[in-house]
């Protein structure tokens, strides 16, 4: 397995849950790369990248796909996207 990598792309959100939707739509935006693994998506305050915050559930399903809505989500977790 080749070694995986993080990069860091620093940008301008107003909050928490704004930087979460900003990088959740990044992520889902190069999700056709098969190398990304978009649901590790973390965020965190540019002065305390140590302090990551979760942008998507990412728990694993019976059916071996994992939940791909956004953390701390109401109902159920799902292996599709919520239309």
């Amino acid at each position: 397995m080749s070694p995986r990598w993080v990069a860091h792309l620093p940008f301008t959100a107003a909050d928490l849950p704004a930087a979460r939707r900003f990088a959740g739509a990044l992520a889902r935006s190069v999700t056709f790369l098969p190398d990304v693994d978009a649901g590790e998506t973390t965020v965190s305050a540019e002065d305390e990248q140590g302090v990551r915050h979760r942008v998507f559930c990412d728990l694993p399903l019976p059916d071996r796909t994992r939940c791909v809505r956004r953390t701390d989500h109401d109902g159920p977790c799902t292996g599709r996207r919520p239309r």
